[in-house]
């Protein structure tokens, strides 16, 4: 009938868009037997997130109760068979024992839960600076552009030029090459209006004749 009745509500929340409780990722449950009159183990660490479950199998009646702890708890008096858990949600040390039996005493250690480091941003290398090659070049150097000065009394050298003279041709006036006239091309548009204009009037004069 339970089965039945979760089953029953699993449907209805799914149906609702009810988010259902999941437990954290990364965390862990841990048993605690409470047997012979002892908590066993008698000594447990956990993490911030994680579930302890006591499980019951003596014929007394037992609980837990805490004694000194961040956060305070105490279950019910356990029979054989039964259990009874707890999530611990703050770090620190809880020590605990059983009312019934105050010589059952163990405790539970808490860390916190792991956290990851962020990384670390990476940075790029500096691409460096492209530098211009410093070339020199003597014949944009206004000095090399610039001829020597001569003095008055010496003449300079006549500079020898390897290329011969070309002689530039006299030219009269510039001949004008006439465009040959190409004849005017007909505009397809105008085709295709004459056509239907020809269709409409032929339309017009067949229905004026079955007036007739």
């Amino acid at each position: 009938m339970r089965r039945r009745a979760a089953l029953l509500l699993t449907g209805v929340l799914m149906f609702l868009n009810v988010p259902l409780l999941v437990p954290t990722a990364g965390a862990a449950t841990q048993q605690v037997m409470m047997q012979d009159y002892a908590f066993s183990p008698a000594s447990l660490t956990v993490r911030v997130g994680d579930t302890v479950t006591w499980m019951q199998h003596d014929t007394a009646p037992h609980d837990v109760v805490t004694t000194s702890a961040p956060v305070a708890f105490r279950s019910p008096q356990l029979s054989a068979g039964q259990s009874w858990s707890y999530t611990f949600r703050q770090p620190g040390t809880y020590a605990y024992y059983c009312s019934v039996h105050p010589d059952m005493r163990a405790s539970v250690t808490v860390l916190p839960a792991p956290t990851t480091a962020p990384p670390k941003p990476t940075t790029a290398a500096a691409a460096p600076r492209p530098t211009s090659p410093r070339t020199t070049s003597a014949a944009t150097s206004p000095a090399a552009a610039a001829p020597a000065a001569t003095s008055p009394g010496t003449t300079a050298p006549a500079q020898a030029t390897d290329a011969p003279a070309t002689e530039v041709p006299a030219t009269g006036q510039p001949a004008v090459q006439a465009a040959a006239a190409t004849p005017p091309s007909l505009n397809p548009m105008l085709l295709v209006a004459g056509v239907v204009t020809g269709i409409a009037v032929l339309c017009l004069l067949l229905l004026g004749s079955r007036r007739a």
